[in-house]
């Protein structure tokens, strides 16, 4: 007897869901190997690489720094009144370190990043490739890959830990600031450096900024993946921009997990 007709329909959206996935997997694994390749010749894309990091970095930098701040008074905030009723409050800023060297740092530059650069990438990308600017790259036999996909990785390879030290910076001076000016906290300076070059060493740091390299790997990988998918148009590179910023919040959100497993 055969199922329900149904029960053969979800059946089979869920198996092309399935095999859609696994496609796009397997489609970004080949175009992450071949950019990969291609970081051999960065010396002789120096300038397009540059071009990239200012556009990453020093772009992003302003809301990066501004956000952190106000992440670390609030954090300052938050946690300095409740560890105060236990008369606690001297430990504020271990807490507020490591909460932004390892956690909150990397993971709210990235999805800043994400939303301002990965959108950004897959826009830039994905209206080359709808207007056939990418078949005339390779009428001119220069590689796409090479030539978008790599500077671009490189380039979030680089600024994002470097904004991500910016960040966590600004947000410990956030914290500290709060954790003094508060009467119900009343931590002075000294307690609260203290606190965190203690708790706060060289190994809690690496971790931040290794995650901050995957992250900024994932932003540029997606973009540029969602970027030489795209078509459809106009309305193509909207979905596309979309597409790109979703993908990079869950795959960093996803990768932030397994990351701090390994690293427990």
């Amino acid at each position: 007897m055969l199922p329900p007709k149904w029960t053969q329909t979800v059946v089979e959206a869920l198996g092309k869901k399935i095999l859609g996935v696994a496609q796009t997997a397997g489609e970004m694994i080949a175009l992450l190997v071949e950019t990969l390749y291609y970081c051999k010749e960065a010396p002789r894309n120096l300038p397009a690489i540059f071009r990239q990091i200012y556009e990453v970095g020093v772009g992003t930098l302003p809301i990066a720094m501004l956000t952190a701040l106000f992440v670390g008074m609030v954090l300052a905030l938050q946690t300095g009144t409740q560890l105060a009723l236990y008369g606690s409050q001297e430990a504020i800023g271990a807490i507020v370190g490591l909460s932004l060297a390892k956690e909150l740092g990397p993971v709210m530059t990235s999805l800043l990043v994400a939303g301002r650069i990965g959108s950004s990438i897959a826009a830039e990308v994905g209206a080359m490739q709808v207007y056939e600017e990418i078949d005339a790259l390779k009428t001119l036999e220069i590689n796409p890959v090479r030539y978008l996909a790599m500077p671009r990785l490189l380039a979030c390879l680089i600024a994002v830990p470097a904004l991500v030290v910016f960040a966590v910076i600004v947000g410990i001076l956030g914290g500290a600031l709060v954790s003094h000016i508060n009467p119900e906290i009343g931590v002075p300076y000294t307690v609260y450096f203290d606190s965190m070059t203690r708790a706060l060493g060289a190994k809690e740091v690496f971790k931040g900024l290794l995650k901050a390299t995957i992250f900024g790997g994932i932003i540029a990988h997606v973009g540029c993946y969602v970027g030489f998918k795209t078509s459809g148009g106009a309305r193509g590179i909207g979905i596309a921009t979309t597409r790109a910023v979703v993908m990079a919040f869950l795959l960093i959100f996803i990768a932030d997990y397994f990351l701090t497993r390994l690293m427990l």
